[in-house]
């Protein structure tokens, strides 16, 4: 049996993968990966067309941040974060707080993007619970979203059309507007956001937030919608005094050619989390940022504490990647490089448009979409895909990519070719 065939065997008979059979397939075999390549067991290469879930901004084994973590092993690898602190994490915090949108200087550091989402929705709940309203513990949020995979987060994702529909019957019964109607770069009308006013206001008295993905909806429909949606959705907030979440896992560090998404609107939020790329996708990290006052709210009663404590909360190691990638931030060129990558995407994905089958093709930044009329089927495309020499992991009826920021042009070229190949040879249309 040669190497590749006995990996995939023995995970077949010990792993679970993510929404996976407990027997997943097809499966590859990864070797090796570096800059925005994947060296599969087999010999073959990939150009990664998704950032590993969305994360590698940077590709692989960048020696910046391969550096910066080197050196904190030699230091501390980790420590507990319970009466305990140290300067990773700390210059994180001030740096995050420094970066973020503007008023948001509390930073609670977790070790994943559905935890910091779950520590988000946590602090909204004490926080009216010190105000004396405790009935204010339910969420609004709207169609199409998706949020994480841990039970307080499930309950905000997509009731219907999610992955997590199997559940709904024991998850928290929150409040769903219609999904915006006007896509990015438009206005929204009186008439589009009539909607979710009148959602909002059915449900005031026992709203603690609003929870959205701004400007883009990840992995719940890849939707792109109005800036001018958010900031008036944001106003109302203001206007009827209740909490605002965004949830910037997916979009924050530049994905969308902003450092965080809800920039393109101008606003900020009460609360805001982050993860995937915080850390150049070396290590996992994901923070939740809140104002002053929702943290001066929540120690003004008792216990005067949040109650959540990951164990690996502040890993030194993934601080220090943080703060490597960061840097990287810093140097100002990922702009450039998010916008050659936007226009690549448009051209290469714009033949798509006449394939049957294909209901609408997006491109926002790093991230471009194939909406299909009807969910593909992965035996076939994902091998298919492989076979092109690229790294696509579709779901349901979304075809998309996210490369990673250093992707030159003949990769993203590459990318969107064997896009159009396989829907051409493997999606039928109808």
């Amino acid at each position: 049996m040669n190497k590749k065939n006995s990996l995939i065997k023995r995970d077949q008979q010990h792993v679970w993968h993510p929404y996976s059979a407990p027997q997943a397939a097809p499966l590859f075999g990864v070797h090796r990966a570096h800059g925005v390549r994947l060296q599969l067991t087999d010999g073959r290469e990939l150009i990664d067309g998704m950032s590993s879930w969305w994360s590698a901004i940077h590709g692989y084994r960048n020696p910046h941040i391969e550096k910066a973590v080197r050196e904190q092993l030699e230091r501390m690898p980790h420590v507990m974060f319970g009466g305990l602190t140290h300067e990773p994490a700390v210059s994180l915090c001030e740096r995050l707080a420094k970066i973020s949108p503007d008023g948001l200087e509390r930073v609670f550091l977790s070790d994943s993007g559905s935890v910091a989402v779950e520590v988000a929705i946590k602090m909204a709940f004490q926080y009216w619970i010190a105000r004396g309203e405790p009935k204010r513990n339910r969420l609004l949020t709207i169609r199409g979203g998706y949020h994480g995979d841990t039970f307080g987060t499930m309950a905000v994702c997509d009731p219907v059309n999610g992955m997590h529909e199997f559940f709904q019957d024991i998850l928290t019964q929150h409040f769903f507007a219609p999904r915006p109607e006007s896509r990015f770069g438009e206005q929204c009308t009186d008439q589009q956001f009539s909607a979710f006013t009148s959602a909002l206001e059915a449900a005031q008295e026992s709203l603690a937030a609003v929870i959205l993905e701004p400007i883009v909806q990840g992995a719940g429909g890849m939707w792109f919608y109005s800036a001018d949606f958010l900031r008036r959705v944001h106003a109302l907030c203001r206007e009827k005094n209740i909490l605002l979440i965004f949830d910037e896992v997916a979009t924050g560090f530049g994905r969308t050619g902003k450092m965080f998404a809800a920039q393109h609107a101008g606003i900020a939020p009460d609360i805001l989390c982050v993860g995937k790329s915080l850390t150049g996708g070396t290590l996992t990290l994901a923070a939740t940022l809140c104002t002053n006052e929702v943290t001066s709210t929540i120690a003004s009663v008792e216990p005067g504490a949040l109650m959540h404590g990951p164990t690996f909360m502040g890993n030194p190691l993934a601080c220090a990647a943080a703060h490597a990638s960061l840097d990287l931030l810093a140097r100002a060129t990922w702009q450039d490089e998010v916008a050659h990558i936007e226009s690549a995407l448009q051209a290469g994905l714009e033949p798509c448009k006449s394939i049957p089958g294909v209901k609408e093709v997006r491109v926002l930044g790093a991230i471009g979409v194939v909406e299909l009329e009807r969910p593909v089927d992965m035996n076939q495309v994902q091998p298919a895909f492989v076979d092109e020499g690229v790294w696509i992991r579709p779901f349901g009826r979304l075809v998309y990519t996210m490369p990673p920021f250093i992707t030159k042009r003949e990769d993203v070229d590459q990318i969107c070719t064997a896009i159009k190949n396989v829907l051409r040879k493997h999606h039928p249309n109808s």
